[in-house]
Order: C-alpha cells, then structure tokens, then sequence
C-alpha cells in the first residue's frame, strides 16, 4: 500500500486522537528514551511514540498476566491483533495505539519480521531458562531490543548513499548495547523477579567462580568485580563499534541517537566507576536533569530544530 494511499483512508481526527494516546504513554513511562525521542522532528516523532506505545502496551500485557500459560496466551493475542492491525489497516475498538501504529508502519516502510521478532524475545522471557554464553545472549538481545533500533533508524532516515546493511549492522548492535546496558543495570531487580531470571552467561558466572545469588548480595567482592567488568566490557565495545553509526542518521534526527546513546552510556559509566552498585536494591541512575542536559547537548548536533507539528501532538 502506498504512503498517499495510507493517508488517504485514515481518519485524521482518529489518528490524531491515537498518537496523543501514544505521545502520552512515552512521556510517562519511556524513562530513558523519551528525552532523546523529544528531539526528533515531527512527523517522525509521532511514529517513534506510535511504536513505544506498542511495546510497552505488549510488555505490559504480560507482566501482567496471572501465569505463564495466561502469558502465552496474551502474546498469542497480540500478535494476532498487530497482524491483523498492519496488515489490513484494522485497528480495533479497543486499542487506542492501533490507528497511530497503523499509518507509522506504512508511512514509514516498517517490517512485520521486526515486531514479530520482539514478540518472540518477550515469549522467550516467559521460558527463561538463562543464557549458556554471550553468543545466547546476544541472540536475546537482537530480538528484544535490536529490533527497536532498526525501527528507529528507519523512521529517523539516513544520509544520502549510505549503505543501507551497514546502518542496519550498526542499529543492530546499538540496540545489543543498550540491552546490556539494562541487563547490568537490573542483574538483582531480575535475580530477585518471580519468575526469577539471570541474563548474566553461566560460562562468566563459572569462569569468576560466583553464583548470581553471590554476584548479587557481593559476598566475594574481587571475583564479583572481576565478573561484572567483563559485562560491562562486552556492552561497552558494542558502543564503540556502532559508533560510526551517529554520522549515517539523517541530521535533523541524529540529536536524538546522540541523547539516547548519551543517557543509556551513562548509565553504564555508573558501574564502571563502581561495578559493587549492582548489587544495590535501587541502582543509580542518571538523574532527571543530567539527562535533560545530554539531550540540549545533542540537540546543539541536529541541523532543524526539534519543535514542530505532527499528526496532533503538542509537546
């Protein structure tokens, strides 16, 4: 279906009406991600709030659910509804994020295998049985986050003649560091979720001779370290190996990759200077206003500003 096509046939007030919905959603519950996606332009903007509402709607959905088999069960549902909802334009009465992920998908040349690939890692969760090795769990990662940052970079666009399978090599792998970022960051808030659930590799627990109950309660602080910095490691040359990717992103969107990147790598730098941190029942975190600074910083690197109007969003 083409772009003028989609337009066309969507209800304008409706889609209005579904991306404040979305924009609203973002704001309240994107902690990291809404002060970097304030500072795409609009129309794409509104997409990326489109796409977060989606997966924080599905996420939801499951934590939310009384059992694994009721889990399932939703994930089923879900996917269902969001085939049903990109591909015949159908969102239903009572999905309010339908319309505005509808005319993203579309306007903006999304691929189903992206959203079919979260849902996959979020009924991996659902098994979780742990990861035997960096290799497992970076296959995890692609799937629940890697897929966030090829639909990123594709509604923010990219220079002219750069390799599209390069920008996709490099958004990929962004999205491995962020998760592993996150991983860091919750290695007791997940140790201590029911069901309970270690991402740390068991071949880096045993290389380091600690258990995670160890790891988190830090009762062998040199090996707890020694163990955490190798983590920390892993995400951190993920950073630095999709770094060229920040000059390939289209410049009025690049000041958001920028604050994000900026925010989620703080973030990291927290353990790094004090690996013990994770073990804290409240990790650091970079503060409300460090991240309000890192994102008028990016903002100086966009070439437009970032205020602007799309499908009925304001702010």
């Amino acid at each position: 279906m083409s772009h003028a096509t989609v337009n066309a046939t969507l209800d304008d007030e409706a889609l209005a009406r579904s991306v404040r919905h979305c924009a609203a959603v973002t704001r309240l519950r994107a902690k990291n991600f809404y002060f970097g996606l304030k500072l795409t332009p609009e129309p794409r903007r509104s997409a990326l709030y489109a796409l977060y509402a989606w997966t924080r709607s599905a996420d939801d959905a499951v934590d939310d659910a009384e059992s694994t088999e009721s889990a399932r069960r939703t994930l089923d549902e879900i996917r269902s509804r969001t085939d049903l909802t990109l591909t015949q334009d159908q969102s239903l009465p009572d999905d309010p994020a339908g319309t505005a992920l509808t005319w993203a998908f579309h306007t903006f040349g999304l691929r189903r295998e992206w959203f079919n690939a979260m849902l996959d890692g979020m009924d991996e969760d659902l098994s979780h049985a742990g990861y035997h090795d960096f290799a497992d769990l970076e296959r995890y990662c692609r799937r629940v986050a890697s897929t966030v940052g090829l639909m990123c970079v594709t509604v923010w666009g990219t220079r002219p003649r750069v390799d599209r399978t390069l920008v996709e090599r490099l958004a990929a792998l962004r999205g491995v560091a962020f998760q592993l970022t996150n991983i860091v960051r919750d290695i007791r808030a997940d140790r201590d979720s029911t069901p309970r659930r270690v991402y740390v590799p068991r071949v880096l627990l045993d290389h380091h001779g600690v258990t995670i109950d160890e790891l988190c309660d830090w009762s062998k602080p040199t090996p707890c370290e020694a163990c955490v910095r190798e983590l920390l490691a892993h995400a951190a040359l993920a950073y630095e190996d999709s770094r060229p990717l920040d000059d390939m992103i289209d410049p009025s969107c690049r000041g958001s990759l920028v604050a994000m990147t900026a925010i989620y790598r703080q973030t990291l730098a927290i353990f790094e200077r004090t690996p013990s941190s994770i073990s804290s029942p409240c990790p650091a975190r970079v503060s409300t206003p460090r991240k309000i600074l890192l994102s008028l910083t990016a903002l100086l690197l966009s070439d437009v500003s970032w205020r602007g109007t799309g499908p009925g969003v304001e702010g």
